[in-house]
C-alpha cells in the first residue's frame, strides 16, 4: 500500500468512526502477528503448517497422548509471554478513553493474552485462553502453578485434578468442542448493541465465530475491516483498509484524538 492510498483510507476510517460511542473489535491472529506470533493459516509459516492440527488440537488426540500436546500448549503460551502487545493493542486500549466513548469491548479468536497485557479491560475469548486450565473430566478450573518450559520440548506430564484426579488440560477450544456459552453470549450482545464493528486481523474461515460480524452487518451498523488482505469478511465491510494492526489502528485512534481536541 502506498502512503497516499493509506493516507486515503485513514480519511475514511475517520469519518466512519467519529461519533461511534460503543465500538466492538473482532480480532484474529492477524492481530497478535505485529507482535512475532504467527498466525494459524499462513501456507509458510502458520502454526498449521507445523503441525496437524488433529495431533495437537482435538479431544481424541488428547485421550490418545495428552503429553505432547500438554508441552505445544505450554510452550506455545511461553512464546505468547515473550511478545510484546504491540501498537494495536494499545491502541484500541486508548481508544477506550477517548472523549464521547461509553465502551469499547473485544471479542478475539486469539489464545494469547496480549489485549489484556495491552491494556484492554473488556475482552471475550471465544476460542478459550493459554492461560487457563481445566479439569478434562470434571471442568474444575485449576489455578496451580505452572512452569513453562524454556526451550520446546516433545513430551509433559500433565498435573492431576485435586478434585477427581484427572488430568488438568488447556482451557481452550479444539476441534469439533462447542464454544465457551457465556464468551459467546457476550460477544453477541456487543455485536448486536455496537454502532461500529471494527474486524482486525481475520480470515473469517473459522465458523461459528466468523458469523459474529454478520449479526452486525444485518443490522446495518458501520463495519471497518483491517487486514492486509482480502477475507471472508471483506464482503460485509463498509470499508475494508489494506493495512495491519500495529499500523492503521493507532494513525486512526490519533486521529480520532486529535478530532476530539480540535
Amino acid at each position: 500500500m502506498t502512503s497516499q492510498q493509506f493516507d486515503q483510507d485513514l480519511i475514511r476510517a475517520v469519518e466512519l468512526a467519529r461519533g461511534a460511542r460503543s465500538v466492538e473489535v473482532f480480532t484474529g491472529a492477524g492481530m497478535s502477528a505485529d507482535s512475532g506470533l504467527d498466525t494459524f493459516r499462513d501456507a509458510r509459516t502458520g502454526l498449521w503448517s507445523k503441525v496437524d492440527p488433529q495431533a495437537m488440537a482435538s479431544i481424541d488426540a488428547w485421550a490418545r497422548d495428552p503429553e505432547p500436546m500438554w508441552a505445544w500448549y505450554l510452550w506455545r503460551a511461553q512464546l505468547a509471554l515473550r511478545a510484546e502487545p504491540n501498537a494495536g493493542h494499545r491502541a484500541i486500549a486508548d481508544w477506550a478513553t477517548l472523549p464521547g466513548v461509553t465502551e469499547v469491548h473485544v471479542t478475539t479468536q486469539n489464545i494469547d493474552n496480549l489485549h489484556e497485557r495491552g491494556g484492554v479491560g473488556a475482552v471475550a475469548h471465544l476460542h478459550g485462553s493459554l492461560f487457563d486450565y481445566r479439569c478434562t473430566i470434571c471442568s474444575r478450573p485449576w489455578r496451580g502453578r505452572v512452569e513453562y518450559p524454556a526451550e520446546a520440548v516433545p513430551r509433559l506430564s500433565p498435573p492431576p485434578c485435586p478434585l477427581c484426579g484427572n488430568l488438568i488440560r488447556p482451557g481452550v477450544v479444539w476441534f469439533g468442542e462447542p464454544l465457551p456459552q457465556r464468551q459467546w453470549q457476550v460477544a453477541e450482545e456487543k455485536m448486536h448493541s455496537a454502532d461500529l464493528v471494527v474486524i482486525v486481523g481475520t480470515s473469517g474461515v473459522v465458523y461459528p465465530a466468523a458469523s459474529l460480524p454478520l449479526l452486525a452487518h444485518r443490522r446495518g451498523t458501520p463495519i471497518l475491516e483491517i487486514s492486509p488482505t482480502t477475507t471472508d469478511l471483506s464482503g460485509v465491510a463498509t470499508l475494508s483498509w489494506r493495512a495491519t494492526a500495529a499500523t492503521a489502528l493507532p494513525a486512526l485512534v490519533n486521529a480520532l484524538g486529535e478530532r476530539v481536541s480540535g
